[in-house]
This record gives C-alpha cells, sequence and structure tokens, in this order.
C-alpha cells in the first residue's frame, strides 16, 4: 500500500535520517521526501514523506516506532490513484436529467468525486452541462463513459468526451 505521513521531528542533526530509517526496517520503500525547515512547530521541522509498504502490520509497527523515537505524526493516510474525465453535454434538457444519469452511474461504479455546472437556462431550450468525473479505476472510467455515452444518445443530448 501506499501511503503518505506528515512528521515532525526535533530540528537536531541526523533525526531526519532517523526518521526516515524505521521505514526501511518495516520493508517499506521510500518514494518522496520534503522536509520543510521554514515550518517550525515546537523546535520540530516537518517532513512529508511517501512511501511503500508491505501492510496494515508493518504500518502498525512503524507508527510504534515513530512514537518510540520521538517523532510526532501530524496526519496519516493511504495514497491512490484517481482517473479524471471531462464531459460536455449539450442539448435540451433539465439539470434533473444529468443529476439522474450521475445517480444511476454511482450504482454501477466508484465515483471518487463528480462536479457539474451547468449553462443557465435563457430564451433558448438547448443547454450545456459540464462534468468532471474522478473514478477509482481505469475500468470504472470505461463503464462511466460507456454508460454516459449511451444515455446521451438515447436522450438526443450531445456527448462530448475529453474537454
Amino acid at each position: 500500500m501506499m501511503v503518505n505521513a506528515q512528521l515532525y521531528v526535533k530540528d537536531l542533526p541526523g533525526r531526519l535520517v532517523e526518521s526516515l530509517e524505521p521505514i526501511s526496517l518495516f520493508n517499506g520503500n521510500i518514494v518522496g521526501v520534503v522536509h520543510d525547515r521554514e515550518q517550525i512547530v515546537n523546535q520540530r521541522i516537518c517532513i512529508d514523506v511517501t512511501f511503500e509498504i508491505n501492510g496494515a502490520a508493518e504500518l502498525d509497527q512503524l507508527k510504534e516506532t515513530w512514537k518510540k523515537k520521538d517523532v510526532l505524526i501530524a496526519k496519516i493516510g493511504s495514497v491512490y490513484k484517481t482517473f479524471t474525465m471531462e464531459y460536455m453535454l449539450v442539448g435540451k434538457f433539465k439539470a434533473s436529467l444529468v443529476e439522474s444519469l450521475i445517480d444511476n452511474a454511482s450504482n454501477m461504479v466508484k465515483l471518487e468525486s463528480v462536479d457539474v455546472s451547468f449553462s443557465s437556462q435563457n430564451a433558448s431550450p438547448t443547454r450545456t452541462a459540464i462534468i468532471s468525473a474522478e473514478l477509482m479505476s481505469e475500468n470504472d472510467l470505461r463503464k462511466f463513459d460507456a454508460y454516459l455515452m449511451d444515455a446521451c444518445r438515447q436522450s438526443g443530448i450531445v456527448y462530448i468526451r475529453g474537454l
């Protein structure tokens, strides 16, 4: 699993290395490290580290080791990759139709987030909707694409993928 942690260590020589070393002791692999000597809290500097580790048991052991070494864990969490796509829908439709499409899609795929914006309805009955969807896998993105394209075709709405 990929993990990102924000740590605070005392601003003393050797403490940066000492705080990162336990990651390798639990078969972890560091992907990136940023330490910010400008961000000092209670005479401690901030270290932002992203690393891979085998599982929850190793992560728990790592956290215990950090506590013993007086490393403060400000934030820790999994890092995951998402897949984003944007769509433009143009046609004669109401906002409720787009909301219904998103609701139906969320029953089929794992949507991490969806943002929808609409053009204001003026004298013309034609509207535009911009949809930005963030999904958890490429497979879910393909399913979402196929569903949205088919639903738009059936509703007579112009569907434009990948703005």
